[in-house]
């Protein structure tokens, strides 16, 4: 059986790669190009792919295509119906990520919240050394005891985060983007509200047709002006030119965020041109990938390997 990995850079260094090779006979390609795709699939029986796209031209011009593996939650990138019409089976992975998008969302947090950059660069620049009492008040910082924590998207990700923000004190209040998510143990809010109270938002949402630029100029003109606005779900819930313009002009007090529009993000992005840089945390789309959680995707893959194999033929 051949086996073809497409963009098997995209997992990184992990110690259970190699794990496909139990299968049969695997190629591996640390990225592909989509002029390279159909070349690389055409004699594959099984495709491991995260985000390079299969479509129907492809889908339909590998006769010997019998499995399609995402290595991701997301499966946009593959299209679905050309599969079934053939019959081949596309199978994501998930629940791989949680502890560690749970983890990346705090740090981004305290990193807006705290400022250790700061103090760290005052502590080694000799500053603290001057002076005449023993701590510094340059930076000041807030609690999130006490504080209410929103939340957008309160699934596993969301629910996790939740956890986390009540063990610290905080007040967790979530809202709904679809309007049927009430069977939880937080208080949910209509969006005004939500965002007018909230001292932090924190997006855990998939992109779709109720997400999509649902935090643009308008809906930041609500938060407090000491809030911080966290996205680790989907680019493109943010709408990242109103986000820039909204912390030039101080209405919140911070953003960290994970996830863009594009990805790798454009030089041109607005998000990299703020006045204020220390107002706004970026990260490469990262939060989700402790080695933990690539190792666990790891084996979720090889898991729908399997359970296709032992199907009855």
């Amino acid at each position: 059986m051949k086996l073809v990995f497409l963009d098997v850079k995209t997992m990184g260094e992990i110690p259970n790669l190699n794990l496909l090779e139990r299968y049969g006979q695997v190629t591996y390609y640390q990225t592909t190009r989509p002029e390279q795709t159909l070349e690389r699939v055409q004699d594959a029986d099984i495709v491991i792919t995260n985000k390079v796209v299969l479509d129907k031209s492809i889908i339909e011009q590998s006769p010997k295509l019998k499995l399609i593996c995402v290595a991701a939650t997301g499966t946009n990138n593959v299209d679905k119906a050309a599969a079934e019409k053939r019959g081949i089976p596309v199978k994501n992975a998930l629940n791989y990520s949680t502890q560690s998008v749970t983890q990346g969302t705090f740090a981004l947090l305290f990193h807006l919240l705290v400022n250790i950059p700061y103090f760290d660069q005052y502590v080694k620049e000799g500053d603290y050394s001057k002076t005449d009492i023993f701590t510094h008040f340059g930076k000041g910082f807030w609690e999130l005891n006490g504080k209410r924590f929103g939340i957008i998207g309160l699934g596993a990700i969301g629910r996790q985060v939740a956890k986390v923000a009540d063990a610290f004190g905080a007040e967790v209040v979530y809202y709904s983007t679809s309007g049927q998510n009430n069977q939880q143990p937080y208080q949910r809010l209509e969006l005004d509200e939500f965002l007018r109270t909230s001292d932090v938002v924190s997006i855990h949402a998939p992109l779709n047709e109720n997400t999509a630029n649902l935090m643009n100029y308008d809906r930041l003109k609500h938060m407090k002006k000491s809030a911080i606005l966290l996205n680790v779900g989907r680019g493109g819930i943010v709408n990242e030119a109103d986000l820039a313009r909204a912390l030039d002009e101080g209405l919140i007090a911070g953003a960290g965020i994970d996830v863009f529009t594009q990805e790798p993000i454009l030089s041109t992005n607005p998000l990299l041109h703020v006045k204020n840089k220390g107002n706004l945390a970026l990260t490469p789309h990262v939060t989700w990938a402790s080695i933990e959680a690539r190792t666990l995707l790891m084996e979720k893959v090889g898991q729908n390997i399997d359970e296709f194999l032992q199907q009855p033929k």
